[in-house]
């Protein structure tokens, strides 16, 4: 009774936070009734999960390999700077590198915290197309598609369970949808045209060829096999003209690629 009790008092107090400016962000249709904080306290329990296992998970030892770090933060800040990118200085916006040569992903948790695989990143031609992958991961967080669809997912009570720590079994389950975008937590093809749409927003204003995440999905279809991040998203034709009609409906100026610059990354990787 108590323990009912407590639960309804703390769900009306997500509600109401919810309905400040902070939880408005995202489509219309958003079930997420989480704060910013909710998002920042979940993201760290899936992130303690993922850094607990290093099996699943090798990450790249930043000290090992600064220079690849450095970069990859280059073309974050890059972004970040675009002054578009929605709680620029709530999140914290850590990248990882994750040394898989045969895995083509990329996934972000909720709060900002962002995951690269080794095999994505030397797939690519260009850093320009890398920048479209990454400002796309940034938007699914900042439009908090996350939590949107992990509400839907799990409920709200269990997920609030999550939040407070109570329940790192689930966190850790989250982790592994989130990295092998399992069906019952991808996202909705709202949310990956929302995505695509912002990513392109987001590039136009930096040095970026801003349709150059066409490129990449473009690439992808071409693969013999199907590449986990077209298993887990929806199909790339459309998205592709929906990204050239936002670039074009910005202006259609054309950006940089960078091809140097981007060799000299996967240069600098194991």
């Amino acid at each position: 009774m108590y323990k009912s009790f407590l639960f309804l008092v703390m769900f009306s107090s997500f509600f109401a936070m919810s309905c400040k400016k902070e939880g408005k962000v995202g489509k219309d249709n958003s079930l997420n009734i989480f704060s910013l904080a909710d998002d920042i306290s979940l993201g760290k329990q899936v992130v303690a999960q993922i850094d607990a296992d290093p099996a699943q998970y090798p990450q790249l030892d930043e000290a090992s390999y600064p220079e690849a770090y450095t970069h990859i933060r280059g073309i974050r800040d890059k972004i970040l700077n675009s002054g578009l990118v929605s709680y620029k200085d709530q999140f914290e916006w850590r990248v990882k590198i994750i040394h898989r040569d045969d895995v083509l992903n990329a996934f972000a948790v909720p709060g900002g915290y962002m995951y690269f695989y080794t095999g994505l990143i030397k797939f690519l031609d260009n850093e320009a197309q890398f920048a479209g992958v990454m400002a796309h991961e940034m938007a699914h967080a900042a439009r908090r598609h996350s939590t949107d669809q992990l509400t839907k997912t799990y409920g709200i009570e269990l997920l609030l369970a999550i939040i407070l720590g109570d329940n790192p079994s689930q966190a850790a389950q989250i982790a592994a949808g989130l990295a092998e975008g399992l069906s019952s937590l991808a996202f909705s093809r709202a949310d990956e045209n929302e995505a695509d749409e912002y990513a392109v927003k987001y590039l136009y204003v930096t040095e970026y060829n801003a349709p150059s995440l066409a490129d990449f999905f473009t690439k992808l279809g071409n693969e013999s096999t199907v590449p986990v991040f077209l298993s887990t998203h929806p199909s790339p034709d459309n998205r592709i003209t929906h990204i050239n009609e936002v670039w074009q409906g910005l202006g259609g100026a054309s950006g940089q690629l960078l091809e140097t610059e981007y060799a000299q990354f996967k240069a600098s990787l194991p």
